[in-house]
């Protein structure tokens, strides 16, 4: 074989392996990546949100990413945001609200933005346009959990993560890690509010 062939051999095989290994990033099933969330495994999320696009993922990705390295954060919150926008037309009632709530508190937390208000706001909507949708009600929650008084109360968020208990019982949300987070912070409304 000529050294030109070789060279082709040799790089097809690094883009056939490539390959593979981007697969079976994104062949990930939501068990893996909820195992990973229980293990505080992010790297296996950020290998996963790096190859896919899934909007529940990537908010979850971004709100650990915005807590340990904000400029590591800065685009992974804006990637968020172009794929809540391409997706906008085909997301479920009340999501498109509660995804750009979610980035406006990233940005406030990067200080890219300030707006919190109209984040609670976005927030307060996709509850009315989704008032059985778990992922809402359990989101909302979070930004009550989260909000300083007079905004924010841990007695009014546990109401809002109770209410969301049931519809996560939903088959689809067996191996949800929202579902997961939402059991943890009713855990710690209840605790908090003991003391």
């Amino acid at each position: 074989m000529r050294s030109t062939d070789t060279h082709i051999a040799a790089r097809a095989r690094q883009v056939i392996i490539a390959l593979c290994i981007s697969l079976s990033l994104s062949a990930q099933s939501d068990r893996d990546l909820l195992i990973a969330y229980q293990n505080e495994d992010m790297a296996t999320w950020k290998a996963y949100v790096d190859t896919t696009v899934n909007l529940s993922y990537e908010y979850g990705y971004c709100g650990y990413i915005v807590s340990a390295d904000k400029e590591a954060a800065k685009p992974y919150v804006r990637r968020f945001k172009e794929h809540i926008e391409a997706q906008k037309a085909n997301l479920p009632k009340g999501h498109y609200e509660m995804w750009m709530s979610a980035v406006l508190v990233f940005e406030l937390r990067l200080k890219e933005s300030i707006h919190p208000i109209k984040a609670m706001s976005l927030a307060k909507e996709a509850t009315k346009l989704a008032p059985s949708d778990p992922i809402v009600l359990s989101y909302y929650g979070t930004c009550l959990f989260y909000a300083p008084k007079p905004f924010g109360s841990k007695a009014e968020a546990l109401e809002w993560f109770e209410a969301a208990q049931k519809p996560f019982q939903a088959p689809q949300y067996k191996d949800s890690w929202l579902r997961e987070a939402n059991e943890m912070y009713i855990h710690q409304c209840r605790e908090k509010l003991k003391k």
